[in-house]
């Protein structure tokens, strides 16, 4: 019963958010064919703004999992409410790259997908710069496919450290999947890792661009 009503209540918050934002940001997505309908993958989104995470629902209909920190699990409500929403309570301590890989990992063993923004916090500016490694880490390990996501406006709709949202057209191009190599199941070879993220990086670099140049902010 509890799950049913979990699932509920995501549908009818994620309808809520995407419709605010097609009608408050013009939200248009570009590529929803490349998410697969079944089994884990990993959406892979540049992170601009607070925004980015409700536009990402926008990708796909199915229930995604986000971490969160530990604070937002503070209260009972919010607790059940961020839980009902695909969350998990991640702690800041030095373990949290660990814990965090761990919960990760069952997550997709268990066929069900995830959003982890590989520059790891907000960034500002049209270049894709320093990625950490989580992304390519999990899909070498798992054999879930990384799908990239660009996303074009959200910084000014709501750069970091503004207080209100403004108006601003958003675009999201979605990419296709990108498969790690065949290797041994549940091993993670640092080479591979590398290389994935790599791939990772230029990919998240040409559809940001994308993205950019659909909303009429060509990158520079």
């Amino acid at each position: 019963m509890r799950r049913v009503l979990e699932s509920t209540l995501y549908v009818v918050v994620r309808n809520v958010i995407v419709g605010f934002s097609r009608l408050f940001w013009r939200l248009s997505v570009e590529g929803r064919e490349h998410v697969p309908t079944t089994g884990p993958f990993i959406l892979s989104p540049v992170h601009r703004s607070n925004i980015d995470t409700p536009l990402v629902a926008a990708c796909t209909s199915r229930k995604v999992h986000y971490m969160g920190k530990q604070e937002m699990w503070k209260f009972k409500v919010s607790a059940a409410f961020f839980t009902a929403m695909g969350g998990f309570p991640v702690n800041r301590g030095a373990a949290l790259d660990r814990e965090a890989m761990r919960k990760c990992v069952a997550y997709l063993n268990a066929g069900e997908p995830l959003v982890i923004f590989p520059e790891g916090t907000r960034r500002s500016g049209p270049v894709v710069e320093e990625m950490f490694e989580g992304p390519a880490y999990l899909s070498t390990k798992t054999g879930a496919p990384i799908v990239p996501v660009g996303i074009g406006g959200s910084e000014g709709a709501m750069p970091k450290g503004a207080k209100f949202l403004k108006p601003v057209k958003c675009h999201l191009v979605i990419g296709p999947p990108i498969h790690p190599e065949p290797g041994e199941p549940g091993r993670a070879p640092r080479r591979a890792v590398r290389e994935l993220n790599a791939r990772l990086q230029s990919e998240l670099q040409r559809l940001f661009d994308e993205a950019q140049a659909k909303v009429g902010k060509p990158n520079s």
